[in-house]
């Protein structure tokens, strides 16, 4: 299939709210699903949203494997396709991290996220998922499903002097290992 371009913080249809699948099990989903696992492969991403390829459509997949370089102390995330996701937060408990995006290269910062999520949604397939997580899982799901809402990840930081390049914040890392 093809490695798509992602789009940049900047362009405008990153802020749109996208419109939910409509059908599943179709040969246009399929042939979307593989682009955006063959373009997520190719940048060593945890998660890419289709609004991130220009498809306006609320469709996220993630996952993370042992020999990805831009994860080496993250835990495993089954990979997975997730559409018309709804997220309910389980408690009122934040976890700090740093964050980085696909659509926001060089830059990190340090986002707050719920601690333990439930999400459901559907495969492909209209199969429907409900998982109850927490950690980088909850974290990867809910950074993937805010690109469905027009939601980059500086619009979450609260304290930006822990927002900036990745280069001047991490030296050594290089962009490869960015998020």
């Amino acid at each position: 299939m093809t490695v798509r371009d992602i789009l940049k913080m900047g362009d405008a249809r990153l802020l749109r709210v996208a419109e939910p699948v409509p059908l599943f099990d179709t040969h246009e989903l399929h042939d979307l699903i593989v682009d955006m696992r063959e373009t997520m492969a190719a940048v060593h991403g945890a998660g890419l949203a289709a609004p991130q390829i220009g498809v306006n459509l609320q469709l996220v997949i993630f996952g993370s494997t042992a020999e990805n370089p831009r994860y080496p102390n993250r835990p495993l995330v089954p990979q997975t396709v997730l559409i018309n996701p709804v997220i309910t937060p389980l408690g009122a408990d934040e976890e700090e991290d740093w964050e980085g995006c696909l659509s926001v290269p060089g830059l990190r910062g340090v986002v707050p996220r719920w601690s333990r999520i439930r999400y459901t949604g559907f495969n492909e397939k209209g199969q429907p998922i409900d998982r109850t997580v927490d950690g980088f899982h909850a974290r990867v799901v809910q950074h993937e499903c805010d690109h469905l809402i027009g939601k980059l990840y500086p619009m979450r930081v609260r304290d930006f002097t822990r927002f900036g390049f990745t280069e001047v914040l991490f030296p050594g890392i290089s962009e490869a290992q960015d998020d």
